[in-house]
């Protein structure tokens, strides 16, 4: 029996599976393949295993989010910073392009939850704008 671990739908499974045979062949003939009997047992996922950004404590203000996947190359505000609505916040890496992330409102910068060099997701806020 080998054991394996599974993650679907981020639920970790240890999956037992034998191995039933090798390569044998007989010449001219071919057989059904035989069932494969397996254990499945449900574990909760561990800490090591869905190691995720925690999310950032609530600020109230306008959040702006990453439009897609990337990574932070510059930030072009510091928190306490005025800012008018359509201004460059930071650049973003995404498949090989710069993407300038703009204000989507104007106000003061309350928050910076990302800093240079750090991989986002779609929908990670990055900054709040209060």
């Amino acid at each position: 029996m080998r054991k394996f671990q599974i993650k679907v739908d981020d639920k970790v499974y240890e999956v037992e599976v034998e191995e039933v045979g090798g390569n044998e062949s007989s010449a001219g003939t071919i057989s059904a393949p035989q069932p494969i009997a397996t254990k499945v047992k449900e574990e909760p996922v561990s800490q090591k295993v869905a190691a995720k950004v925690s999310p950032a404590p609530a600020v109230a203000g306008e959040e702006v989010v990453a439009p897609m996947p990337g990574k932070v190359l510059q930030l072009k505000v510091s928190e306490g910073d005025s800012v008018k609505e359509g201004d460059t916040l930071l650049i973003l890496e995404a498949m090989k392009m710069e993407n300038e992330i703009v204000a989507n409102a104007s106000g003061n910068v309350k928050k910076i939850n990302v800093a240079a060099n750090d991989m986002v997701d779609t929908g990670d806020v990055l900054l709040v704008i209060g």
